[in-house]
């Protein structure tokens, strides 16, 4: 999330993988929202194969899974965020509104007078 000239990015680990982070967190929101992970993928501007990568690793680092795949035909079939991906995503927009409250912060405003508005060009 934006604040200001800061980029404040919570990401959560689980061993060396990434469990979770906005990425996966737009990522869930939009197989909500589609019912497909291809569908999530095409309005987030990914390939399948990398939205399915996302889906996998989050699946593999949770307990139980927070997207569960539909198998056939008809209505029964595409994704779906499972009760575990709505609980675990409420927590984390939760602790992105958190997070945001850290620019009201002292320290935000000592690491901000330090910071340049763009970098300056490297050493050639």
């Amino acid at each position: 999330m934006k604040i200001g000239p800061l980029w404040l990015k919570l990401q959560i680990a689980c061993g060396e993988a990434l469990a979770f982070g906005p990425g996966k967190a737009d990522l869930l929101e939009a197989i909500s929202a589609t019912g497909s992970i291809s569908a999530a993928a095409r309005k987030m501007g990914m390939s399948y194969r990398r939205a399915w990568l996302l889906v996998d690793e989050m699946n593999r680092c949770f307990d139980p899974p927070l997207v569960e795949t539909l198998r056939g035909g008809g209505l029964e079939r595409g994704a779906r965020m499972t009760e575990t991906g709505t609980a675990v995503l409420e927590a984390y927009r939760e602790m992105e509104r958190d997070a945001a409250l850290l620019a009201e912060r002292p320290a935000y405003a000592r690491l901000k007078a330090h910071l340049r508005d763009t970098p300056i060009a490297p050493e050639t």
